[in-house]
């Protein structure tokens, strides 16, 4: 199962790339924080220090993905195409 859906690219989830180190992903409601860390780093090749989840009221299901301040959120925003 795909836990990771599509990363979020509005003006907050950008600011929290530069000022927090943080990705904003959409994520599988079913997904636990420990899959969504293990996908991450596995396709990233990135360390995740901290998963926030927080569902809306739509019922989408989102992922704030705290990386390792030894990597760079911005680099993985750019192979994403959000920057």
């Amino acid at each position: 199962m795909k836990h990771l859906m599509y990363p979020i690219a509005t003006e907050k989830a950008l600011n929290m790339v530069d000022k927090d180190n943080v990705i904003l992903y959409v994520v599988d409601s079913r997904s636990g924080k420990s899959e969504i860390k293990k996908e991450f780093e596995e396709t990233f090749n990135v360390k995740v220090n901290k998963i926030n989840t927080a569902l809306t009221m739509r019922n989408v299901k989102k992922a704030y993905i705290k990386i390792d301040p030894k990597f760079k959120a911005s680099d993985i925003a750019r192979r994403l195409k959000l920057v």
